[in-house]
């Protein structure tokens, strides 16, 4: 049975709180950019040290680049937590 992602994007990605996080992480990428740390295509993930699920911000002072194989290699369950 093929996926229906307009029911997905209705159900998830649309909610105000997905809407959110995606305009925050998009920020903190975005500031990283014009510093030159990070580039399109480089590889590289813009990391919340706190990430924003636990109450982390978009400040600078909670972003660093991280390779992007390094900044998902750890297996979470499907509420976020980390195992």
């Amino acid at each position: 049975m093929p996926r229906n992602y307009a029911q997905e994007y209705a159900n998830y990605d649309g909610t105000e709180e997905v809407k959110k996080k995606r305009a925050q992480r998009n920020k903190a990428r975005r500031m990283l950019e014009r510093e030159g740390v990070v580039r399109k295509g480089d590889g590289k993930d813009v990391d919340h040290m706190t990430p924003l699920g636990k109450g982390g911000t978009s400040a600078r002072s909670n972003l660093k680049a991280k390779p992007a194989s390094a900044n998902r290699s750890f297996k979470r369950t499907s509420s976020g937590a980390m195992k």
